[in-house]
């Protein structure tokens, strides 16, 4: 018996042939919806109906067919819409006196003018009968969730210009600090020097050797008359301004030395390097009280509060950790970050901070610490300064040269804008490493890499009409 030799055909061409014979069979109706059905129509704005009245027709005394026919010629109107309609600012106005805006208020807190304006609650959904709008589809209020509140409007800010650039250092600069009397500024670069400069004018007042590498951390005391600096050399050091030479010297770092605070109310000095540890000093005794580890890379970043969490750090390894100061632990650990935290800032006025790193610039609330929104933007740059002042204008340096000003309210971005190299500088130096506000909040400093220190102000003849706001709302914002 002779068995018929079957063609070898391969997988793929077995599957396209299997496609083409369906597409030929499916082909005349492809794309087409199905032809809508009245019956099916019916049905559907019955049911709409009789869930948005089922509650309201036990409650109201009048015949119930009145308001089933009067809901159904108003569904009918309406027209079989998918859209999801919520009643308009128009619908309930006795009801949003004296209430948050986007309320939907239902039940027994609405005044009842007509017998129709009823309300009633069940689970999470809220109904609002209302008399006005009958070009709104009202047959799907029933089934919306409560809508979250709007996204805050911006504040209008004037933009920020540059009015004085000040050269004089060697190398980078990399830390600042404003001097608690608003009348000098410090700088530290990587030319080992402090520099001490008068803040209206520009000029030069000081300048103090002493440490072997570039200088990464500078704070002044409200409470003496105490400058400390921290450095790559792993110097932490205690200036007297008085006599401006160094008083004592706090060892315990075991590398670089990349960021310092000061705390508000306390003689505590907060220290944090690329050992990964922020260290907790005692500035008279020059004693370490606590070591606090935990994080995994080097700690660049630290601020502190008078109130629990009294220190807050960031670090390469993404993660912001808030430490219980009295016991040396950890409190907190916010993991909302991708990229290495560079760079905080606690608003002066209100409980929270902003954090910044590469992927984001993200704020947070204290004490708690829980995650509030993202800014509306990304700068797309590695972010090693940023600042906050009493009217909320947050200002974050990028590495390359970028500055972007920010509304702290709304994290709406109003003014980008480009710092200029100094002439003989490479177009690379573009980099701010630090920036400070002074304690007025109106002059902004920044450091940079070309070697000089720039200030800027508000723009004082920016108005609204020659600046306009140009916001819009996030639509999906993301919440994490």
């Amino acid at each position: 018996m002779e068995v018929e030799s079957v063609e070898p055909q391969s997988l793929k061409k077995l599957s396209f042939k299997s496609l083409k014979r369906a597409l030929d069979l499916f082909s005349p109706i492809h794309g087409h919806l199905a032809p809508p059905d009245a019956d099916s129509k019916k049905i559907r704005i019955s049911h709409k109906v009789s869930v948005e009245y089922a509650g309201i027709k036990s409650t109201v005394n009048q015949p119930p067919r009145q308001v089933s026919s009067a809901a159904q010629d108003r569904a009918q109107q309406a027209g079989p819409s998918n859209v999801l309609a919520l009643p308009g600012p128009g619908d309930s106005k006795d009801s949003q006196k004296g209430r948050s805006q986007n309320a939907l208020v239902v039940g027994p807190a609405m005044p009842s003018t007509t017998p129709n304006e009823t309300g009633f609650q069940s689970k999470s959904t809220a109904i609002i009968s209302a008399s006005g709008s009958s070009e709104r589809n009202l047959s799907t209020s029933a089934l919306m969730e409560r809508m979250p509140s709007k996204w805050p409007r911006p504040v209008w800010h004037a933009p920020w210009k540059n009015y004085r650039v000040i050269s004089g250092h060697l190398g980078w600069v990399r830390s600042i600090a404003i001097d608690p009397s608003n009348t000098w500024f410090c700088t530290g670069s990587a030319d080992r020097t402090i520099k001490i400069w008068d803040l209206a004018s520009g000029v030069l007042k000081l300048t103090l050797t002493g440490h072997i590498e570039q200088i990464r951390g500078l704070a002044v005391s409200s409470r003496h008359t105490y400058m400390f600096s921290a450095g790559d050399d792993k110097q932490v050091k205690c200036w007297d301004l008085e006599q401006n030479k160094v008083i004592r010297s706090y060892h315990g770092h075991l590398s670089g030395v990349y960021c310092l605070a000061l705390h508000p109310t306390i003689d505590v000095l907060l220290t944090g390097g690329r050992d990964s540890v922020c260290r907790v000093w005692d500035i008279r005794s020059k004693m370490q009280i606590h070591a606090l580890s935990g994080h995994d890379n080097t700690v660049c970043s630290v601020f502190t509060r008078p109130t629990d969490p009294q220190v807050v750090t960031g670090s390469h390894d993404t993660t912001i950790k808030m430490w219980d100061l009295r016991y040396g632990k950890t409190m907190l650990t916010l993991t909302n970050h991708k990229k290495s935290v560079r760079a905080m800032a606690q608003h002066p006025k209100e409980q929270s901070f902003a954090s910044a790193s590469a992927d984001n610039i993200k704020k947070f609330n204290l004490p708690k610490g829980e995650f509030l929104h993202n800014m509306l933007s990304q700068q797309k740059t590695i972010i090693n300064a940023m600042a906050v002042n009493e009217e909320g204008v947050m200002v974050t340096g990028g590495d390359n040269g970028s500055m972007w000003f920010w509304d702290w309210k709304s994290g709406h971005n109003f003014q980008q804008s480009q710092t200029i190299v100094q002439p003989g500088s490479l177009d690379s130096e573009a980099g701010i490493y630090a920036c400070t506000y002074d304690l007025t909040g109106s002059r902004l400093i920044t450091c940079e890499a070309d070697k000089t220190i720039k200030m800027w102000k508000e723009d004082e003849n920016a108005t609204p009409e020659t600046h306009p706001l140009n916001f819009r709302p996030p639509k999906d914002i993301r919440r994490f």
